[in-house]
Order: C-alpha cells, then sequence, then structure tokens
C-alpha cells in the first residue's frame, strides 16, 4: 500500500474505533430507555427543536407548579442515539427543575461539549458524554433536549 494510501487507512479506522467508543453500552442503554415519552395532551408550553446537521427532531412538552417548576414533562424524540441518550438523561432529572435551572444545565452541557470546560455541570449522567466531544457534527443532536426543555419551562405560565 502507498504511504498516503496508508495514512488515509490508518485514518479511517482509527476514526471507526473513535466511534465505536462513541457508542458505547452505557450510550446505547440511555437511548434504549427514554422517560416521559409521548406528548402531554394539555402541555402549558411546547416546543420542537430540530439539527439541521443530522435532521435530530425533539418535541418537548411541559406542565409547571405554582413555583414554576417542571411538574410533567412529554417528549417526542426522532434523533440518533447520541440525541436518545441527552433526552433520556434530560427526562429522567427535569421534573422538579425551574427555567434557570435548565437553562444553566443546557449552557453547561453546551460549554462540556466545546471543550470549554472540563466538567459538564452537576446535571446526573452528563460526563457518559465525553466521547462526543471531539464529534462537533453531534453536538447540535445531543443539545436538542436540554434547549427544548429550557425554552419550554421558560415559556410555561408566562
Amino acid at each position: 500500500m502507498a504511504p498516503g494510501r496508508w495514512a488515509l487507512y490508518i485514518q479511517r479506522m482509527t476514526s471507526k474505533a473513535m466511534t465505536g467508543a462513541l457508542y458505547n453500552r452505557d450510550i446505547l442503554r440511555l437511548a434504549a430507555s427514554i422517560p416521559h415519552q409521548g406528548r402531554l395532551p394539555n402541555a402549558e408550553a411546547s416546543v420542537e427543536k430540530r439539527s439541521p446537521v443530522c435532521g435530530s427532531r425533539i418535541i418537548v412538552d411541559v406542565m409547571v407548579d405554582e413555583r414554576g417548576r417542571v411538574s410533567r414533562l412529554g417528549q417526542e424524540v426522532k434523533a440518533c442515539a447520541l440525541g436518545q441518550a441527552s433526552a433520556s438523561l434530560m427526562g429522567a432529572h427535569a421534573v422538579g427543575r425551574d427555567a434557570a435551572e435548565l437553562a444553566i444545565a443546557r449552557d453547561a452541557l453546551s460549554a462540556f461539549l466545546a471543550g470549554e470546560t472540563d466538567h459538564p455541570g452537576d446535571w446526573p449522567g452528563l460526563e457518559l458524554l465525553r466521547e462526543a466531544r471531539p464529534f462537533k457534527a453531534r453536538h447540535p443532536s445531543i443539545l436538542l433536549a436540554f434547549e427544548a426543555v429550557a425554552q419550554a419551562a421558560s415559556e410555561a405560565r408566562q
């Protein structure tokens, strides 16, 4: 194999190995167990977000209590495994949080994925998305659920 072709082959194999680590057992387990699936019929706010890069789409419906905390959550997720895993992590811990807390989580995840910080914030489980940091094209899908829930909580009861 010619030297240039060998380097391309090594790069391709390294990329495949990295992608394999990206879609690990924990990510796939989360993707298969998204909580609060299904739309809320009388949601106080509904937000749809799409990623133009990969076509992932999520709709988040919320109901909030008198203190502005998410009391009920519904979500419809059509995304790659990383977007599904992120929706799973969001759904597991969004109930009981207010719009400000959800915006902080969204911003911390965004900064973490962008490499601006080495810690994803205090949201449980986001560390599992560390392997996605080098894959910038995956970031929009990962952020969809957090962007949608933060916006929906902000719009509810206005």
